[in-house]
């Protein structure tokens, strides 16, 4: 069966689908979450879960660490400025970054970027993001650690997403295994410290932007900013609901998807008199894995709309031909994962 792309429904607000069935090893279970995120990805490219299994204690810890990093004296930080790694990662200062450079004049934000380093977890060795040598860690005692930890648990439900998405497609659950086992995974922590009204779209803490990689998994804090653009182009906000994770499509899964998948306008500002605090972890296939239109997404009909990208390859050359064309890091130029921000 070829899935189509000419029944999308519009949307007024983002959708919520309990995850905890992809926990379960009953089919039953998880072809409710697969049907849900079926629905959710390809109407809308965006969705919360919960019942996602990474614990809240974690995600308190993580998001502890934000004003303790951001709050280092600016030297500190720029001594770990992207531009000093191999893999531009590290630390984004404010205005560094521009994501809609149509209108844009420098992105309201700080971020920390990581990728996933090798580790043994109960005798089993998982290998990290091919960029890992770029990493750069500030003397924060416990810092290291922490964001390592949730980084592994990031894979963890990254594995379990993958596997959602096979299902929502009509693949079978591990069809991404092989293309994803050691993906190309980029943390970032993300301050947005809070703008002059009006709103202006010039002037945004991240302007309107796509993902370059599969799918980004983000923890917000409680100041909303975070707005998604409908088909109708209207912006609807996106705010925080406690115990979950926003999820949206990237634009990798939508070429693999043939279009089937939305990756879809995203923007924040924030405007709220208060300092906001994200956590997006983007997600990519193997820097070997080629993406081309899945056999389900096909027919005689519904021809591949895109020619075949080796994932590395791709999100490589946007990074870096965007970087030294600039002159300045882009979100679609830092580290990985054409990295937006949220």
């Amino acid at each position: 069966m070829s899935l189509g792309v000419d029944t999308r429904n519009d949307f007024d607000s983002v959708p919520v689908i309990d995850f905890v069935g992809m926990l379960t090893e009953d089919p039953k279970e998880k072809a409710k979450v697969a049907a849900a995120l079926r629905d959710a990805c390809s109407n809308v490219g965006f969705f919360y879960i919960k019942g996602h299994g990474v614990p809240q204690t974690l995600i308190d810890a993580m998001f502890a660490q934000c004003p303790r990093f951001f709050g280092l004296p600016l030297e500190e930080k720029m001594a770990l400025h992207v531009k000093k790694s191999s893999h531009l990662l590290g630390y984004v200062a404010l205005k560094d970054e521009n994501a809609n450079q149509l209108v844009g004049t420098g992105d309201l934000h700080e971020a920390f970027d990581f990728v996933s380093e090798d580790i043994e977890i109960s005798g089993q060795f998982l290998p990290g993001d091919m960029r890992q040598p770029g990493n750069h860690w500030p003397e924060l005692n416990g810092f290291h650690e922490l964001l390592t930890e949730y980084s592994v648990e990031m894979r963890k439900l990254a594995k379990r997403l993958f596997g959602a998405f096979a299902l929502a497609l009509d693949l079978p659950e591990n069809y991404f295994d092989r293309m994803s086992d050691r993906p190309m995974s980029l943390v970032r922590m993300l301050y947005y410290p809070s703008q002059p009204g009006p709103f202006d779209e010039s002037k945004m803490g991240t302007g309107a932007h796509t993902d370059h990689e599969c799918f980004t998994i983000l923890g917000q804090d409680s100041v909303q900013a975070l707005q998604v653009k409908n088909h109708r182009g209207e912006w609807i906000d996106a705010p925080r609901i406690p115990g979950t994770f926003v999820v949206n499509i990237g634009d990798q899964m939508a070429r693999w998807t043939n279009g089937f998948f939305a990756s879809t306008f995203h923007r924040v500002a924030n405007l709220s008199g208060k300092a906001r605090y994200s956590i997006p972890c983007f997600v990519g296939a193997n820097p070997d894995a080629v993406i081309e239109a899945l056999p389900s997404c096909v027919s005689p009909e519904n021809p591949p709309k895109y020619a075949p990208v080796v994932a590395g390859e791709y999100v490589t050359n946007l990074i870096y031909h965007q970087f030294h064309e600039n002159h300045q890091p882009h979100p679609s130029k830092l580290p990985i994962a054409g990295a937006g921000a949220h």
